[in-house]
């Protein structure tokens, strides 16, 4: 992330404190919910998930702002030929625009499927990110006069960039903020190791 970066957060998310942490950890978790249980019977947290993230966005937005935005969700780590294809955000943000006329589009996909970054022991890097992404051209007109990216977590910012990478290639004046359900708290362990490092 840059300073001149324009990003807005709901709540914070602490990694690995369980669903009773925090209000925020609760609606998190369930909104990250794995596709893989689909169809049982605790599917439904989900869904409420979806539901609650995208209510909670649509308050936090100035109505006049909305209506000439265009939002984009990050996509999924899955693309959309996958079993596992989670268009979580996506479904958030029709939950903003509900009964409003709000532009969403899905207008950056994967090219492969890739791992949940949570999940790598090597972080992919902005520039990796962004070379795994291509523009979906049937949803490119009309040019957008501002474009909101939204995800659920902001850690650090690696798929924010990497949007904005690809997007401003497309649209070069255009401006680009982000904006996420929630932004992940680093854990202690990892602040002592920033300590140490800034040390140096």
């Amino acid at each position: 992330m840059e300073d001149t970066d324009e990003c807005y957060y709901l709540g914070e998310y602490t990694a690995r404190q369980g669903y009773a942490h925090s209000p925020t950890n609760d609606l998190i978790i369930n909104l990250k919910k794995h596709p893989r249980h689909r169809g049982s019977s605790h599917w439904h947290y989900k869904q409420r998930a979806v539901t609650r993230a995208g209510i909670a966005l649509r308050q936090a937005f100035n109505p006049a702002f909305l209506r000439t935005a265009t939002l984009i969700p990050v996509p999924p780590s899955k693309a959309h030929d996958h079993e596992f294809y989670d268009d979580r955000m996506l479904q958030t943000l029709r939950v903003v625009g509900r009964n409003e006329a709000v532009d969403i589009r899905e207008l950056v996909h994967q090219r492969e499927s890739t791992d949940p970054v949570h999940e790598c022991e090597v972080r992919p890097t902005p520039y990796e990110i962004a070379a795994n992404y291509y523009i979906d051209e049937t949803f490119a007109e009309p040019v957008p006069r501002v474009i909101v990216v939204a995800d659920d977590v902001l850690t650090k910012g690696s798929h924010f960039k990497a949007m904005q990478m690809v997007l401003s290639a497309r649209f070069p004046c255009v401006p680009i903020k982000g904006v996420f359900v929630a932004r992940r708290v680093p854990q202690p362990n990892e602040l002592e190791i920033l300590r140490s490092l800034l040390d140096l």
